[in-house]
């Protein structure tokens, strides 16, 4: 009896370390990082590599392998590019294309003035001077190619010699942005031909092609204004992108378009919301793509039905609570894609399209899951004040306990439009977070793809109306739970959640204890003066601040302006910034924290001078992650 009596108490002790052992900061820093990279040649192994973030070396390190698109057994493999087919030589085998940046336009002091080569100054005539993290240095990316057969005298040939613009497209574009035709007589590229002030206030990249032969370009998507981005021909020789219509305007519409004796066919017109990547059935009956769609992203596919009279429909593949992120190609019946939940990071994916069934091929950080107790994500539909559902995800902390009373934070997306789905982060990861002990409140509120056109674009313009109301709502609707303490309730966010912090710290009416701003919009009229891509603030901000007769742009600089509401601040702000982000200028974050200083609120800078809009070493994450518990700890 006094065994049983022992080996019961131990196993209930084994059990309650093991409940204890959650998701930390340090943990997650230490997750192995999935990158798909691709189907071999021989159609029967994906290739992927792996990267493994080092706190101590303060870097990351990556290794590559290869698993059976069956599953099974994994192998690192060395000289990975061998077992894949390379997209940048020519059909034929004859050219490779490739890309180099090139110094095109004087900018520096010694540019203009040779013999003061010691002079750091730069000189600029238009905008475009920066952009994202980077000083535009007068250099381009330019799109070459040059003969494949080994021969170093090759000359190569640059394709947009003298033009001063980029491609692939900066900040963010690689080879993606440039393909060979079927025929290998020509190279499809991506291109915004824009430059200075234009280049800032336009969104209007185009697909152009050039002709090896005659060594001319035209521009293939020249009747559209908006982007023209990702091409890929179909199996037919059809060529294939994705479009935006709208001039300015970076979260519009997302169509699928092929060129089609001679017409551009929009696969996706008549369905209600925005298309990601795609890839085309091997059959070319088909087009697969990735979209948001209810809180998730999921594999969908579209019939291609040339010139039949076969109807267009479009039809979602997928279901469940995860996001589908990446196809990576297909194989007989099966497609392989990247996915992710809000509790485990990026892995390997098959889905039969047949039987409906995933099967997981592998298992990089599986071992780690095991060894945790994890949180847990929950669906829960708000009615919004003007009487529409909106859905709030909830997540709860790992071995949640209905009968306590546990502090929740209202986590504000970024974007603004962008979708709120079961995505994992290595910086706002939710799952992470609520395993710290907290529950965590994330709306999709408007300006969230995946529930319809007309709810993603009704935040443009309206920063401060409605999706302020949508926050609150979900708030207050959670709140009334009796396992949440409405006396520790905080707000966090970064970008546009950053602002949305800014913002709800004037107008909350103390339901917040707490508020922590990331890389947030403080005041829209010195944002509108320094940010770097002005299309940006055109569009979502209704125009310039200095439009006296626009009523639109009136409120966004006055009623919309969190710096307009700071007589109003009672509560704890914590302000982080990167002092390389030229999206959301340093300044933002300056004056919140020198009008909290002077206003006597407790308040904290977190500066980090070498991180963009993001924060990527792996020290400086570690910082970020300590400070913003720590934050939370004084103060909620």
């Amino acid at each position: 009896m006094k065994k049983i009596l022992f080996l019961t108490i131990t196993m209930m002790s084994i059990n309650a370390v093991v409940a204890q052992n959650v998701m930390s900061p340090e943990l997650l820093w230490k997750l192995g990082r999935v990158t798909a990279l691709g189907i071999s040649k021989d159609g029967k192994n994906i290739v992927y590599k792996v990267s493994t973030p080092s706190v101590e070396e303060n870097k990351s390190d990556s290794k590559y392998y290869s698993i059976p698109v069956i599953g099974g057994k994994a192998t690192e493999v060395t000289d990975y590019k061998t077992l894949l087919k390379d997209k940048n030589v020519s059909p034929d085998g004859k050219y490779t294309v490739y890309n180099e940046e090139v110094k095109i336009d004087k900018v520096h002091g010694k540019d203009f003035y040779p013999e003061l080569d010691k002079s750091n100054v730069q000189i600029y005539n238009g905008l475009n001077y920066r952009h994202w993290d980077t000083w535009n240095e007068g250099k381009f990316n330019h799109i070459f190619y040059k003969e494949s057969n080994g021969n170093d005298k090759a000359i190569p040939v640059d394709i947009l010699k003298g033009e001063t613009f980029d491609s692939p497209q900066k900040p963010f574009g690689g080879d993606e942005d440039y393909i060979w035709s079927p025929d290998s007589k020509n190279i499809l590229y991506v291109c915004k031909k824009k430059t200075g002030t234009q280049y800032a206030i336009s969104t209007n990249t185009d697909i152009y092609e050039y002709n090896l032969a005659t060594r001319k370009t035209i521009n293939r998507t020249e009747g559209n204004l908006g982007y023209d981005t990702a091409p890929q021909f179909s199996p037919s020789g059809d060529l294939t992108w994705l479009q935006m219509k709208r001039d300015g305007y970076e979260a519009d519409k997302n169509d699928i378009i092929v060129s089609f004796k001679g017409m551009n066919m929009n696969l996706t017109a008549n369905w209600d919301g925005t298309a990601d990547s795609f890839m085309w059935s091997a059959d070319g009956k088909k087009v697969y793509f990735i979209a948001p769609i209810d809180g998730t992203k999921q594999l969908f596919e579209v019939n291609f039905p040339g010139l039949t009279k076969i109807a267009i429909t479009v039809k979602q593949v997928t279901n469940g609570e995860f996001d589908a992120n990446d196809i990576v190609g297909f194989s007989e019946n099966k497609i392989i894609v990247t996915r992710t939940d809000m509790h485990h990071a990026t892995e390997l994916f098959s889905y039969d399209l047949k039987k409906k069934t995933w099967k997981q091929l592998t298992n990089v950080n599986t071992a780690t899951y095991k060894s945790l107790a994890l949180s847990k994500s929950e669906r829960r539909y708000v009615t919004t004040t003007d009487g529409k559902k909106m859905l709030v995800w909830v997540i709860l902390p790992p071995n949640f306990d209905a009968n306590k009373k546990y502090p929740t934070l209202l986590y504000c997306q970024g974007g603004p439009q962008s979708p709120l789905t079961q995505f994992f982060s290595f910086r706002w990861n939710l799952s992470m977070m609520a395993a710290q002990g907290y529950i965590i409140v994330a709306p999709n509120r408007r300006g969230m793809q995946g529930h319809g056109v007309e709810w993603n674009e009704q935040i443009s313009k309206d920063w401060g109306g409605q999706v302020m109301d949508d926050y609150l709502s979900a708030i207050d609707d959670v709140a009334k739970e009796k396992y949440v303490d409405k006396s520790r309730l905080g707000c966090i966010g970064a970008s546009y959640g950053g602002y949305s912090a800014f913002y709800l710290a004037g107008i909350h009416n103390n339901r917040f204890k707490t508020f922590i701003a990331h890389d947030g919009v403080f005041n829209t009229q010195s944002m509108f003066g320094t940010t770097e891509e002005v299309f940006f603030n055109n569009w979502d901000f209704g125009g310039a601040y200095w439009e006296k007769d626009n009523k639109v742009a009136k409120k966004t600089y006055t009623t919309f302006n969190p710096a307009s509401h700071v007589e109003k601040w009672n509560t704890p702000i914590l302000i982080i910034q990167g002092g390389n982000d030229f999206r959301v200028p340093i300044g933002q974050s300056q004056e919140a924290f020198q009008a909290a200083q002077l206003r006597g609120i407790k308040s904290r800078f977190v500066y980090f001078p070498e991180e963009n809009h993001w924060v990527l070493k792996p020290q400086n994450a570690q910082v970020w992650q300590r400070e913003f518990f720590k934050w939370l700890k004084e103060t909620l």
